[in-house]
């Protein structure tokens, strides 16, 4: 295999954070690399900021969405490994030779990574959501997709493959992608050591309203592929289990304050105690990053506001599905 790799990066409007990931990229260990920067028409500065760079560019001629751009990235490589990432993401120094080393040692399978716990932006909301994603993408080595901010592929396998399907939701393409590529037969394996340092810049409202409209897609996907209920990384059982929790203690506690029936506040303990014990190892991942502040803080907020988006999201998934099924 050759052992080149080219790093594909997909970007709209991605100047705010556009510098960071391409000095990042560049500043790699790894001796046998090359960056394409797939721009889908980009209204800020992103052109120029790219073109300060060693890259290769390429310019889409009208907005086409996540997918076309990687497929169009892909088109233009020349390395035998293709590392997929984000515009707002920061490679380690050496998360391309963890990548490559990881390809070697499980031949024919499609390598993915993560975020790291603390991100780029270290403030509760960003720390939370980096948090969230490392614990529930990387607690299964054998996972049931693979992210576009760290996965890593031979060339010749995504060629086969089919790309990514660029008549697709606005995002989840990379879950499809990876359930396209099990379906045929491909393994997939996570590995925690090849991390991205995602840049979120997350504010309350930014993290309810990406908590919202994730849950939206997936579920709209999620219905459509038959899988609602499946542990699939960041749409965790612990997660619907948490969002479960909430309505029913919320609907508990509303008719226990009418009704001052302790079965009804029995039945309000045990289920926060369910839940609780569900997401004990999230709860962890939280104190192992920042401490039992943190981990108190965060362990609130996925309790008692999270779900309201996630499970308001989910909701206007199913709606979506009835009069529009996901392709």
């Amino acid at each position: 295999m050759d052992d080149t790799v080219s790093v594909i990066i997909p970007n709209h409007n991605g100047s705010a954070t556009l510098c960071k990931c391409l000095e990042a990229a560049f500043a790699s260990r790894y001796p046998n690399f090359e960056v394409i920067v797939a721009d889908d028409c980009s209204s800020d500065n992103s052109v120029e900021i790219i073109r300060e760079f060693p890259c290769r560019l390429v310019r889409l001629e009208q907005r086409s969405g996540a997918s076309n751009a990687r497929n169009a990235g892909a088109a233009l490589s020349s390395g035998g490994i293709l590392f997929f990432t984000d515009a707002d993401c920061i490679l380690m120094e050496d998360t391309l030779s963890e990548a490559v080393n990881s390809l070697a040692r499980n031949k024919g399978a499609v390598v993915g990574g993560t975020y790291t716990e603390i991100p780029f932006d270290d403030h509760f909301f960003s720390t939370f959501q980096s948090v969230f994603v490392n614990y529930s993408e990387t607690k299964r080595r054998t996972p049931d997709y693979l992210a576009t901010h760290a996965m890593a592929i031979d060339r010749r396998l995504f060629l086969k493959s089919g790309l990514f399907n660029e008549d697709f939701l606005p995002i989840l393409e990379d879950v499809e992608f990876s359930h396209r590529l099990r379906r045929a037969g491909c393994s997939l394996v996570m590995n925690p050591r090849i991390v991205v340092r995602h840049i979120f810049n997350f504010t309350l409202l930014k993290s309810l309203r990406n908590g919202f409209r994730k849950s939206m897609f997936w579920t709209l996907y999620s219905i459509s592929n038959g899988d609602v209920l499946a542990d699939s990384g960041t749409a965790s059982k612990e997660l619907k289990i948490n969002v479960a929790s909430f309505f029913v203690c919320s609907i508990a506690a509303f008719l226990f304050l009418h009704s001052g029936s302790k079965t009804l506040l029995v039945l309000f303990i045990l289920v926060l105690g369910i839940n609780l014990w569900s997401s004990r190892g999230l709860i962890s991942a939280f104190y192992r990053a920042k401490g039992s502040l943190f981990a108190a803080c965060a362990t609130l907020y996925y309790t008692l506001l999270y779900p309201l988006a996630v499970g308001s999201g989910a909701i206007a998934g199913a709606i979506r599905y009835i009069f529009a099924p996901a392709k």
